[in-house]
Formats: C-alpha cells, sequence, structure tokens
C-alpha cells in the first residue's frame, strides 16, 4: 500500500488508529484522584475561568498565575464544560491531543515512506511509556509536543509538494494548505507553552535548510499570509494579558522563557546526560530498534546528504530538540517528549523495512528488550520488597503495591521471552506485536496501582468542606497550599504562613485582600466568631494541636491530611 492508495484506506486506518489509542488511553481514565500539584493546578485554573468567566487571566487560588499560556487551559475547561466535573472529563484534554499527535505521525509517516512505516511509526509512538503516560497525566508538555511535531511535519511535507502550476488555482495547492497548517500549529504550539513554541520548531527548519542547503525547495512559503493567520491566532491572548496585567511581561517573558533557561533559577537543574535515560525508558518498548532507526538513516554518511536530506530533517529534528533541553537549566522528564515523533517515524520507517529480515534484522532490539524486561521486572520488584532502598519511600506504599508489583514484573518477564522467541521461529511481525501487547498490559496493569504511586492528596477533605461549608465560612490551608483541594471543593481558600506556586507577587489586589495570612493574623482569625475550616499536613497538624492555647475539633483525616475546625 502506498501513499497514493485511494482515501477510503487513509479513513480507516486514521478511524481504527483512534479508536485503538482512544480505548488504550481512556482505560479507566478517571479511576483515580488528581496528582498534586500538577494535575490539581492545571485542573483548576480552569475550573477558575469558568467560574469567573475571564477567559484571559489565568488564576490560581483567585491569584493571577503568568506562568504558562491558557491553550491547554481553555482545552480542559471546554471539557469541564460539555463533560462535568470529574477526573475524566479534565484528563479528556491531554488524550485528545495525544491522539493528534499519533494521527499526525501516521499521516506525515505514510505520506513520506508509505503504509506499513506509517502504522509502525504511528504505534511507536502511541505505546511508547512515557507518551502514554503524559496521555493521562493533566501537564501541558504533550500539547506543546504534539504542535511542535505538527509544524514540523507540515514544513517537510511541504517543502516535499511541487509549487502550483502556473495557471493552475493556488488556492488548491497542497503546498499552500501545508505551509498554512505549519503557521498554524505553530501558533498553537505558542498558545500551549510560549515561545518555543514557534523558536525552537524554528531553529530546526532554518538549520536543516542551511546544513543540507535546501533553500530552493522553500520557495513559495507564503509568508505574509501565513504570519498574518500566525499572529491572528497567536497574539491576542498576548496582548489582552499585557493589556490587563503590568507585570505579566516580566513574569512571562523574562522570567519564564529567559531566567528558567539560563539559569538555575526553577531549581531544576539536571546533569547533561540527564534526558539519555528518560529517552530510553521513555521509548519503552522500543529502545532497542530507535537507535537502529536513526543509524538508518545516517546510512551513507555526508555525500549522500542531500539525496537523504527528507530523512535527515528527522535526525536533526530529534538531535537539536534534544541538546536544547539538554543545555538548559530548567529539566523535568515531560520535556524532552518532542523528540518522540521524530524518534518514531525513524523507528517506524525502519521496522516497516527491517521486520521482513526476520530475527537476523530485528536480533539486537529484541535482545535489548528482553534484557530491559527482565532489568525492569528486578527494579519493580525490589523497590516495593525492599522499600528502604529509595529515599522517603514509606514502607505502608510499598506493601499496597506489591500486587500490582509482581503482576508488572510477570507481564514483562513473559513479554520480554515471548517476543524473540516469536521472532526466531521466524514471525517478526507476531513479535512486534508481542511487544506491544507486553507494553498494552504493562501500562494497564499501572492504572490499577496508579492511585498508591501518587502521593496522598486532600480529595476527601475536600469534598467533605464542600458538603458542610456554607459561603460565608472561611476555608484556611494551613503552612502550604493544596491545589488539588481547591478543585475539588470548588471554592478559593485562604492561605497561612505559606506561599507555594502561588504566584503573589504578580497580583497586588490578590496580596491586599487579606486572604494570605500570617501565623498571628490565623491565631486572631481562629479566636473570632465565624466558621473556620482549616486544612493542614499531619506534621503541621500535630504541632498545632500541641499548643495548649489552641483549641479546634479535628472534622475528618486523611492519609496525610488533617481537616479541622473552630467550631463543632
Amino acid at each position: 500500500m502506498t501513499e497514493n492508495a485511494p482515501s477510503s484506506f487513509w479513513l480507516r486506518d486514521l478511524l481504527l488508529l483512534t479508536l485503538a489509542f482512544a480505548a488504550f488511553y481512556g482505560f479507566r481514565l478517571g479511576s483515580y484522584p488528581l496528582a498534586n500539584p500538577d494535575e490539581g493546578r492545571n485542573a483548576e485554573i480552569p475550573r477558575e475561568m469558568v467560574a469567573a468567566g475571564d477567559w484571559v487571566t489565568p488564576r490560581l487560588d483567585g491569584v493571577n498565575y503568568f506562568e504558562k499560556p491558557p491553550l491547554v487551559y481553555w482545552t480542559v475547561a471546554v471539557c469541564l464544560e460539555l463533560l462535568g466535573p470529574g477526573e475524566g472529563s479534565v484528563r479528556a484534554a491531554p488524550l485528545l491531543f495525544a491522539l493528534v499527535g499519533v494521527l499526525c505521525t501516521y499521516a506525515a509517516a505514510r505520506r513520506i515512506y508509505g503504509r506499513s512505516a506509517g502504522l509502525a511509526a504511528a504505534l511507536v509512538l502511541g505505546t511508547s511509556l512515557l507518551y502514554f503516560a503524559l496521555a493521562r497525566f493533566l501537564i501541558l508538555d504533550m500539547a506543546v509536543s504534539v504542535f511542535m511535531g505538527a509544524t514540523l511535519f507540515c514544513f517537510i511535507l511541504g517543502v516535499r509538494e511541487p509549487p502550483p502550476a502556473a495557471g493552475s488555482n493556488p488556492w488548491a495547492a497542497r503546498r499552500r494548505w501545508l505551509f498554512y497548517g505549519l503557521y498554524a500549529s505553530a501558533a498553537l504550539a505558542t498558545l500551549a507553552k510560549g515561545l518555543m513554541g514557534f523558536m525552537v520548531t524554528g531553529a530546526v527548519m532554518f538549520l536543516w535548510l542551511l546544513a543540507f542547503n535546501q533553500w530552493k525547495r522553500l520557495r513559495p512559503f507564503y509568508l505574509p499570509t501565513g504570519l498574518l493567520l500566525f499572529l491572528a491566532i497567536a497574539a491576542p491572548w498576548h496582548v489582552l494579558a499585557a493589556a490587563r496585567n503590568p507585570t505579566w511581561f516580566h513574569r512571562y517573558v523574562v522570567y519564564e522563557h529567559f531566567e528558567r533557561f539560563l539559569t538555575p533559577a526553577a531549581g531544576r537543574a539536571g546533569a547533561w546526560w540527564y534526558f539519555i535515560p528518560v529517552v530510553l525508558l521513555g521509548i519503552f518498548p522500543w529502545s532497542g530498534f530507535f537507535w537502529a532507526g536513526v543509524r538508518g538513516a545516517l546510512r551513507g554518511g555526508w555525500a549522500d546528504r542531500n539525496k537523504n536530506a527528507d530523512t535527515l530533517f528527522f535526525v536533526l529534528w530529534a538531535g537539536f530538540i534534544f541538546l536544547f533541553f539538554s543545555a538548559s537549566h530548567s529539566k523535568l522528564p515531560p520535556y524532552i517528549l518532542p523528540v518522540f515523533p521524530a524518534l518514531a517515524v525513524l523507528t517506524g520507517r525502519w521496522l516497516a523495512d527491517g521486520h521482513a529480515g526476520g530475527w537476523p534484522a530485528l536480533r539486537g532490539g529484541l535482545a535489548f528488550f528482553g534484557v530491559f524486561c527482565g532489568l525492569l521486572a528486578a527494579a519493580v520488584c525490589v523497590v516495593v520488597f525492599r522499600p528502604s532502598i529509595v529515599h522517603n519511600f514509606p514502607a505502608a506504599q510499598a506493601q499496597a503495591l506489591r500486587p500490582a508489583a509482581c503482576t508488572l514484573a510477570a507481564v514483562l518477564l513473559l513479554g520480554g521471552i515471548l517476543a524473540p522467541a516469536l521472532a526466531r521461529a521466524r514471525r517478526a511481525s507476531a513479535a512486534l506485536g508481542a511487544m506491544a501487547a507486553t507494553v498494552v498490559l504493562f501500562c494497564g496493569v499501572l492504572t490499577f496501582a496508579a492511585v498508591h504511586i501518587q502521593r496522598p492528596g486532600t480529595k476527601d477533605l475536600a469534598l467533605f468542606v464542600k458538603a458542610h461549608a456554607g459561603p460565608s465560612d472561611r476555608v484556611l490551608h494551613y503552612h502550604d497550599f493544596f491545589h488539588d483541594f481547591t478543585f475539588y471543593a470548588g471554592r478559593a481558600v485562604d492561605v497561612v504562613a505559606a506561599k507555594g506556586e502561588l504566584e503573589l507577587e504578580e497580583d497586588a489586589a490578590a496580596r491586599g485582600s487579606g486572604r494570605f495570612l500570617d501565623e498571628s493574623a490565623f491565631r486572631r482569625l481562629w479566636a473570632q466568631p465565624g466558621r473556620v475550616f482549616a486544612v493542614a499536613r499531619k506534621t503541621d497538624a500535630l504541632r498545632l494541636f500541641a499548643d495548649p492555647t489552641f483549641s479546634c475539633h479535628l472534622l475528618a483525616q486523611s492519609e496525610d491530611h488533617d481537616l479541622f475546625s473552630n467550631e463543632p
């Protein structure tokens, strides 16, 4: 099946991929509480947007929050409006973005390398462990990765299309619409996570044109109308946010885009090799094959660079973005996700060509898969049966995870043995299917373990407050701010002797509201008439309860938090 196959085949593949990966990512999507702080924060900001009717200025606990632009918040807010409150509703946003990423990867790889490569690339990306995790976890990285990928896919597909012939309808040319897709995707990436949405992708495109002398293929690239399209999508929010908030520029542009990258201001520094293990584990179960895909793309060396320029584009894409984030002084595992679509295309192309060679061609990758499965199975079991070797890992949590860990280890060992055995029996396609099945089962078991993996939250206490607190009652967080609480309680809270991620320095009105108290103001409020609820970590609550001058009524407890009040 070639890239020129009838459109019905394209539609069939797209539909099957959508249904399969929607089921994969959506399995038990809303079965466990939001994780703190990220999911709680990224769900609460859209809830406040809907409640306040202000879709320009993001707010967290009523405080202006300028760390990131609002595209993901808007998407979550729409999901909340359409699907109602709940964990599944807010996690539907990253799931939808992930589906778009899989389909874009399939379409680009198929257009360039054929149907088999397109399906293999979609399978590699969609079943990669990090991609699966971020398809179900409400942070911004999936959205920006998908739109950065769409930008670069549109670019390489656009330059492959011939310019419109003289006398033809210029608006019917596929090249024009691919370049418009580039400008629109770059704008959406910018709205997802800021200036890197177009700066990093722009650098990849420029370096490819420069290194491989592809400038002639760039014309026409519809800059005037494309730039207008980009600005029409990306500019309005930036202009409105700047006009309404005098501190927006320094926080959003200066600090978030430059100080965090160039300095250790964010406190997330890591070694130069930080992302190497992230990629190796994150692209599991394909960790043993992606380097073969890269090596295959580099075959022929510099002498054949013009002949292989389109394939080398994906190598440059992955390499530049990997080095860009490795050079940053702010590192977290999800940041590297934008390299995965390029690696998936290279790996899918190699698998589409290489699986026909059977065991000899796949031997190295399958051996790596088997060894990796064994090591991962051993690591999972060691962690839960010897939790003391992991810093700050509670024994009770380890014990709760043991059934899931044993199941995970069994899945890994079975897959690690079965896939190489199938390849030796000259059933290469079945071996690759066994690898995909291994990760699907692995991820399915993880969904049952998720509630025990993440740190304890405040959902139960928030629901208690939502049921029992009146509009005039004060609700406080003591010595901390618990992001998930405000989402589940459906209300903002006051905060005692803590700041957390609340950007109070950006919001003079919030600072002057009287909602952010020191210890003495808290004691005065507690002694006044009127009901006050307070939430604290057990360690902070114990110290407070030990004070003989402090009187309270304990209302509810969770694994890590206490809820108490100045009235019964």
